[in-house]
């Protein structure tokens, strides 16, 4: 296509090993992806282009090209500059519910703050050093209530299960802005047939949580600690 920069051919190793180059020292990988979340913090992912990222940093296109190979690799060093974020400095609580709350509530800040990465999430990126610490970090915590790997791994796996509902719901309510769910809620109760089910009894169970104006909780810490003692109870904790 006319005017899309010609990117060199893709050189061996992954991006994470790969030397490397780039002689303008204002051009840094680090700059390179540290715009790239900011674009796409501010603007979505479909926003994050090669030749937007550049003209962000004030550099011909093909000078990107030093640094990576592809979009898709800009895409993955994005993810995992993001889950930075999610590390825990230092030890660990030593109680493994403390351990895994304090993980969640650090997911679910990282995730708020940039949506976009469930979008990664979804197109499976290959995961890099910090996205591997995070793992690491997230299997220890279930470690200190067992060690049998295959559990450990379904523990993680249902914590971030439940993690990635609540924000995407989350995030919902914040598209709908101040008082959204009420007036969604307000609106389908003006609906003839709703009123209809709720005055036929059919809906005993919702019409008082309608009457009683109930428009949504949040309690992230709340739900968790739930899904915790479950947890807790199918490991044989006292």
């Amino acid at each position: 296509m006319a005017g899309t920069p010609r990117r060199p051919r893709e050189r061996p190793g992954d991006v994470w090993t790969r030397p490397r180059g780039g002689r303008r020292p204002k051009l840094t990988r680090e700059a390179i992806v540290e715009t790239a979340v900011k674009v796409a913090d501010a603007e979505g992912l479909a926003a994050v282009s090669i030749r937007r990222i550049a003209a962000e940093l004030g550099v011909r296109a093909m000078s990107l090209y030093t640094h990576i190979d592809a979009k898709e690799e800009l895409f993955d060093l994005m993810y995992d500059e993001v889950a930075e974020e999610v590390l825990i400095e230092g030890d660990m609580p030593d109680d493994w519910r403390e351990a895994l709350l304090e993980i969640a509530r650090r997911e679910r800040e990282a995730g708020l703050k940039h949506p976009w990465m469930f979008e990664l999430a979804g197109r499976a990126p290959r995961v890099g050093p910090n996205g591997l610490r995070h793992a690491e970090q997230s299997l220890a915590a279930a470690a200190r209530l067992t060690d049998d790997p295959k559990a450990m791994l379904a523990i993680i796996t249902t914590v971030d299960h439940y993690m990635l509902g609540f924000i995407l719901r989350e995030q919902r309510i914040r598209e709908l802005g101040e008082n959204g769910l009420q007036q969604a809620q307000s609106s389908l109760l003006e609906q003839s047939y709703v009123q209809t089910l709720m005055d036929s009894g059919e809906l005993p169970n919702l019409k008082p949580v309608f009457e009683a104006g109930i428009f949504g909780q949040e309690d992230f810490d709340r739900g968790l600690q739930w899904l915790l003692d479950g947890i807790g109870l199918e490991y044989g904790e006292k």
